[in-house]
């Protein structure tokens, strides 16, 4: 595989570790979840320089810092791990990229998404609600599914109506995706 041309950003030493076991690449550390000024400076950067790919821990703490490099830099592109696919071996451990295997970082890579301005809107509330994503007892199971299906990381119901159009997921991957959701 060829280096990767972006900048990969992660939360800490051991994601870059691990991720430089997958792929030929540079990473930046946000250093965990209270990521200052200056290094969202250098991501900006970085950013108008390479490119940057946003690749954190399937957590709250993640979320929070992948939402906070969005704002920052909109266009960035974002690569997600599955939850069930980087727990940790240890009971006390937590989510995270470097618990993820070789294959899963590899494949996360090769699914990266772009945050979009063109903004697609075929997917309705309307349509989360009859997939049963959203309002159902069995929403968050089939939510997860959905999500990994996708490969768009684990959102709550609130937030997965704006991730489907931060990634103009269409209607009709939407839809194949639902298909694939097992009862």
């Amino acid at each position: 595989m060829d280096k990767i041309k972006e900048v990969i950003v992660v939360e800490g030493r051991d994601d870059t570790k691990r991720i430089k076991q997958a792929v030929d690449c540079d990473t930046i550390e946000t250093r965990g979840s209270a990521i200052d000024d200056d290094t969202i400076a250098l991501i900006k950067k970085l950013d108008q320089q390479r490119g940057v790919i946003v690749f954190t821990d399937p957590d709250f703490n993640g979320e929070r810092i992948r939402k906070i490099i969005t704002q920052a830099v909109p266009n960035a592109k974002h690569a997600f791990v599955d939850r069930k696919k980087s727990v940790p071996t240890k009971s006390d451990g937590s989510l995270g990229v470097e618990h993820a295997s070789v294959e899963t970082i590899r494949e996360a890579l090769m699914n990266v998404y772009t945050a979009s301005d063109d903004v697609a809107g075929e997917i309705t509330l309307d349509n989360l609600k009859s997939a049963r994503v959203i309002n159902d007892p069995h929403a968050k199971t089939r939510r997860t599914q959905l999500c990994d299906i996708l490969k768009i990381g684990y959102v709550n119901g609130k937030q997965l109506y704006k991730r489907l159009e931060m990634f103009s997921i269409t209607k009709t991957d939407f839809d194949n995706a639902v298909n694939q959701i097992k009862e």
